[in-house]
């Protein structure tokens, strides 16, 4: 089983913090990736505007970083930051790695009048560009993400090594939300794109678990023609597109992402208040239902955090803090890590029927429950 670890605060803090807890759980991973992702990040000294983004990958080899540095340039892009990491190369396994990338952009001029949704869009056009190029060049950049206030990370290693190796515990680089998952390699490749968590348009996802559907579920999502829904190296990246697709496409309310992925019986549906609309759901989305183990963790562009579980509970997750500081981890020693000066007997460990948001105010924890009802938005 891999170990996930999410931490949520008020005050932006090293991403250091979050993998102490991975290194108290490491019992859980076999050092085959470490995946980060930083949300509502500060820089010691560069402060992010809002109409600043922020690219985050690798560069294997210096011609494909000035050729990136130029592409970007060409599309209208400024750079106004560079995040230099303080790098221990010895404690990295991989000797192709020029640069790790970190680099803030005023995006471009022409932009100036797009909508939100419109300049998200072109933000995940690019990222794909750079992607195919990369690919294109024999995987001579990995591209993580292209977005406001967002860094990741991420690398084949032990998480702590990894953290050591970059430099991470000097606290230059901080944020409100951190998510890390130390990765136990089962059915695929050691890759850097197979590395939890998954990202797409500021929805992240990262999984505990597998997916047993995920050969039809993948050929369903591809079948859509959605620009981001690409690369599989992972079956848990379906979790992140079917989360997207829920909320982006389709309009519904997060509430109704377990209702998809795991949805209730159907003499369970006879009795609910929204029983009718339920059972048309899971007609409409059947071939996004879920198998197999796992334990689910998101955040979404706002910081709102999620938590959920499959049908059977056969993953470990437990969620604790207190106001203004909480955490998310395979394991109780992991939160203790994190917040250890909360009320341990607060501590929640959710059922298959509840998904666990930790809302951007960080006040206290929403559980949702599958037999709740809900309201739908009128468009619905």
């Amino acid at each position: 089983m891999c170990r996930l670890a999410l931490k949520s605060a008020d005050t932006p803090f090293s991403p250091y913090d979050v993998l102490t807890a991975m290194e108290a759980m490491q019992e859980g991973y076999d050092g085959s990736g470490l995946g980060l992702l930083l949300r509502g990040v500060e820089f010691e000294d560069f402060k992010l505007k809002p109409h600043h983004v922020v690219l985050s990958g690798i560069a294997h080899t210096e011609a494909a970083f000035h050729r990136l540095t130029d592409w970007m340039g060409g599309q209208g892009f400024q750079v106004k930051y560079v995040h230099e990491f303080e790098r221990r190369p010895g404690l990295i396994e991989a000797k192709d790695r020029f640069n790790y990338m970190v680099r803030a952009y005023k995006m471009p001029d022409a932009w100036a009048g797009l909508t939100p949704e419109q300049i998200d869009d072109k933000l995940l056009e690019i990222r794909l560009a750079i992607r195919r190029d990369g690919d294109a060049h024999g995987g001579d950049i990995t591209i993580f993400s292209l977005y406001r206030d967002v860094v990741m990370l991420k690398e084949v290693g032990w998480p702590l090594e990894v953290g050591d190796a970059l430099g991470l515990s000097d606290s230059r680089l901080r944020a409100r939300v951190v998510m890390a998952q130390g990765r136990q390699n089962t059915n695929y490749g050691i890759n850097l794109y197979a590395c939890h968590p998954f990202f797409i348009q500021g929805i992240a996802t990262m999984t505990n678990g597998e997916n047993t559907a995920f050969v039809p579920i993948k050929e369903w999502l591809l079948g859509k023609n959605i620009p981001g829904y690409i690369g599989y190296h992972s079956d848990s990246e379906t979790f992140t597109h079917i989360l997207h697709y829920i909320t982006k496409k389709l309009k519904l309310p997060l509430e109704l992402y377990k209702h998809v992925i795991t949805p209730l019986k159907t003499e369970e549906l006879d009795v609910h208040p929204n029983g009718d609309f339920l059972k048309g759901l899971r007609t409409a989305c059947r071939r996004l239902i879920i198998d197999g183990p796992n334990a689910v963790i998101a955040t979404l562009p706002d910081e709102t955090c999620m938590l959920v579980m499959d049908q059977k509970k056969m993953r470990p997750a437990t969620v604790g803090g207190r106001p203004g500081a909480w955490a998310i981890a395979s394991e109780m020693c992991g939160v203790d890590a994190m917040v250890p000066d909360r009320d341990p007997a607060l501590d929640f460990q959710p059922m298959r029927q509840h998904t666990v948001i930790i809302p951007p105010e960080r006040k206290e924890l929403t559980i949702w429950s599958q037999f709740d009802q809900f309201t739908l938005p009128q468009a619905a």
